[in-house]
C-alpha cells in the first residue's frame, strides 16, 4: 500500500515570484494564501515552499540568518500559521525548505563563532589555517570564486561552498546537529509537514580539507541523516526529500532506500546536467540527447523500484523552464511539447512536483536583454568573472548562456492573467514580468479545456484513478531511438503504454499504434503508427 507521499502531487511555490498581496512588488506568504484554491483544483496536494526565513538576501533566501522567524518581506509568523492553516483545511500540506549545510553570515552563530577562536561557536563552522599563505584547498564557491574566505580578526579561513555571505556549518559538532534538530522538531510540532533538504548531501566534508577531495557525499553523511531520522522524523507523518547533487541511483538507495532510515526521496541530478559545458558549466549549452535523457530517467526508474522511491522533477527554481528546455517554445509548438513533457513525466513512478508556471506552459525570460535585468546571484557572479574580469565569453555568448539557463528564468513572476504585470503585483515587480503574460496566463487557461492548465488537471486526475502509475514498474521500449520515448508500465495483469515524438517531424514506429484505450492524447483521433509533431499517447490495457 502506497503511502501519502508516495501518492503525492508536489506543487512547488517560488514565494517571491508567486504573488504580491501588498504592492511592494515582492511575493508574500498571503499572496499564496489567496491561491491555495486554484493548487488544490490542480490536483496538488503538498505545497513545497522555498525558504521564507529570514535573510539578508544574499541568494533569494537560502542565507538564513534565523531559522525560526519570517522574512518580514514574506509576512509574519501569524501570516505563515494563517498559510499553514488555510492549507491544512483545503487538504494540502505544506513542506518546508530545510538550509542546514550553511547559514547567513548574519545568523547569530556565526556572528559569535568569528568574535574569537575560543568562543563557545567557534565550532559550529568550518575554520581553517592557511596553507602556505592561502587556502587550504582549492575549492570554488558555487557562485564563483574560492570556497574559502580570509578573516582578518582571527587569523583564519572559513568555509563556504556559495556565497561568501553563506558559511558552511561544521556537522562534526554534535551540539550543533542538536540545535538544527530541535529547530526542525519546532517546525513539526507547528504543524509542518515535512522539508525538502538543500544540498544535504554536502553535510559531511572529508577530514583531510588540504587534500582538494570532493564535499560530496563524505565519510559521515548517512550517519547523520539517520541520526536526524531518529531524533526528528521517527515516529512522525512527514515527507522529506534531500536534494543530492551528484548521487547515482546506487547511492540513492543509500539515501533514500526503504530500508535505509535516512529520507524518503531524493533529487537526481543526471539529467539535468544534460547539454550542459565540461568548463563553463550552465553557461555554454549543447545539444542533448534524448537517448541519453531516456537511458538516464530509465536507469533510475528500473533501479529503485521496489528498493526506494522516485522524485520526479523537469524544472524547479535552480533550472531553466522546461518547455525551452526540452521542449519547444515557438508559439505553433509550446503547448503540443508542454503537454508531451508532462505526460511522460507523470506517467513514471514516484512522486512528481510541479514548478510554479510549468502548468501553464510559462517559457524562458528572453525578455531580460542584458546583465542589468538579471537578479540571480549566480548569474551576475558568473557574467563578472567570465566576460568582465576574464574575457572568457563575450557579452553575447554569456547573454545566449543565460537566455538559456540562468536561475532567472524560472524565477520572473507567475503570469495569473493578462493584466499589467501578469497580475502579480500592482507595483513593480522585483524582477521583470515575461511579455508574454499577454497569451500565456492562468486565467486565459482555465477558461480553455484544451490548454496546458487543462491537460495538468487531467493528469493529476490520471494518477488518482489509475493505481498502475504509482504502483507499477517500467519497460523502456526503443533506447536507441532519437526521436520517441515509448515505455511500458506493468502491474496486476495491467500495462500502461506511453509513446512520445520529441520533435516537429511527423514519425511512423510500430509502437505509436498503442493497444488497449487511450486515456490521455494531445492529438484528436490518434493515427495509429504515425506520430505528429510532438504528440504523446497513453494507453490502459486490461
Amino acid at each position: 500500500m502506497a503511502t501519502w507521499w508516495q501518492n503525492a502531487v508536489v506543487y512547488q511555490v517560488y514565494p517571491r515570484s508567486f504573488q504580491d498581496s501588498n504592492g511592494d512588488g515582492i511575493g508574500d506568504l498571503n499572496g499564496i494564501r489567496e491561491h491555495l484554491t486554484y493548487i488544490r483544483d490542480l490536483g496538488a496536494t503538498v505545497i513545497w515552499l522555498n525558504p521564507v526565513y529570514a535573510t539578508p538576501n544574499a541568494d533569494n533566501g537560502y542565507d538564513i540568518s534565523d531559522y525560526q522567524a519570517i522574512n518580514p518581506e514574506f509576512g509574519t509568523m501569524a501570516d505563515f500559521q494563517a498559510l499553514l492553516a488555510d492549507a491544512h483545511a483545503l487538504g494540502l500540506r505544506i513542506v518546508m525548505d530545510l538550509v542546514v549545510n550553511h547559514t547567513s553570515d548574519e545568523h547569530p552563530w556565526f556572528v559569535e563563532s568569528r568574535r574569537s577562536r575560543d568562543n563557545a561557536k567557534r565550532d559550529y563552522y568550518i575554520w581553517r589555517d592557511p596553507v602556505a599563505g592561502h587556502a587550504p584547498n582549492q575549492w570554488g564557491g558555487g557562485f564563483g570564486g574560492s570556497a574559502w574566505q580570509w578573516d582578518e580578526a582571527t587569523g583564519q579561513y572559513y568555509l563556504h561552498l556559495f556565497a561568501t555571505k553563506q558559511p558552511d556549518l561544521n556537522w562534526e559538532n554534535p551540539a550543533m546537529r542538536a540545535d538544527v534538530y530541535a529547530m526542525m522538531r519546532w517546525w513539526l510540532d507547528a504543524g509542518v509537514d515535512g522539508f525538502r533538504m538543500d544540498v544535504i548531501n554536502f553535510i559531511s566534508k572529508p577530514a583531510d580539507l588540504t587534500s582538494g577531495a570532493s564535499f560530496v557525499n563524505g565519510p559521515h553523511v548517512h550517519e547523520y541523516l539517520q541520526e536526524m531520522n531518529q531524533a526528528v522524523l521517527a515516529g512522525r507523518e512527514v515527507m522529506t526529500v534531500g536534494e543530492t547533487p551528484g548521487v547515482t541511483p546506487a547511492q540513492a538507495l543509500q539515501y533514500a532506500g526503504f530500508d535505509s532510515g535516512e529520507l524518503n526521496m531524493v533529487f537526481t541530478f543526471q539529467h539535468m546536467d544534460l547539454g550542459l559545458d565540461r568548463e563553463y558549466g550552465r553557461w555554454v549549452q549543447h545539444p542533448w540527447s534524448l537517448v541519453e535523457l531516456k537511458r538516464i530517467m530509465s536507469q533510475w526508474q528500473v533501479a529503485l523500484h521496489g528498493k526506494a522511491w522516485n522524485s520526479l522533477y523537469w524544472n524547479n527554481h535552480d533550472q531553466p523552464r522546461v518547455v525551452s528546455r526540452f521542449g519547444n517554445d515557438a508559439p505553433q509548438w509550446r503547448v503540443q511539447s508542454a503537454k508531451l513533457l508532462a505526460a511522460v513525466l507523470h506517467c513514471l513512478q514516484g512522486t512528481p512536483y510541479i514548478y510554479q508556471g510549468e502548468e501553464l506552459g510559462m517559457t524562458n525570460a528572453y525578455h531580460l536583454a542584458s546583465i542589468a535585468d538579471y537578479r540571480d546571484i549566480e548569474t551576475v557572479n558568473a557574467y563578472q568573472e567570465l566576460v568582465i574580469d576574464q574575457h572568457k565569453l563575450t557579452p553575447t555568448q554569456m547573454l545566449a548562456g543565460m537566455h538559456a539557463s540562468s536561475r532567472d528564468n524560472a524565477r520572473t513572476p507567475m503570469q495569473w492573467t493578462a493584466a499589467a504585470n501578469a497580475g502579480f503585483t500592482t507595483g513593480t515587480p522585483w524582477l521583470a514580468v515575461n511579455p508574454n503574460h499577454a497569451t500565456i496566463n492562468a486565467a486565459a487557461e482555465a477558461a480553455d479545456a484544451d490548454s496546458v492548465l487543462a491537460w495538468y488537471r487531467q493528469l493529476t486526475a490520471l494518477r488518482r484513478e489509475l493505481p498502475i502509475i504509482v504502483e507499477g514498474d517500467y519497460e523502456l521500449l526503443l533506447p536507441d531511438d532519437p526521436q520517441v520515448w515509448a515505455y511500458r508500465r506493468h502491474w496486476q495483469g495491467q500495462t500502461l503504454n506511453v509513446v512520445a515524438n520529441f520533435g516537429t517531424e511527423p514519425v511512423t514506429r510500430e509502437a505509436a499504434d498503442l493497444p488497449g484505450e487511450v486515456v490521455l492524447a494531445n492529438y484528436p483521433a490518434p493515427h495509429g503508427t504515425t506520430l505528429r509533431g510532438y504528440e504523446v499517447r497513453v494507453s490502459l490495457q486490461k
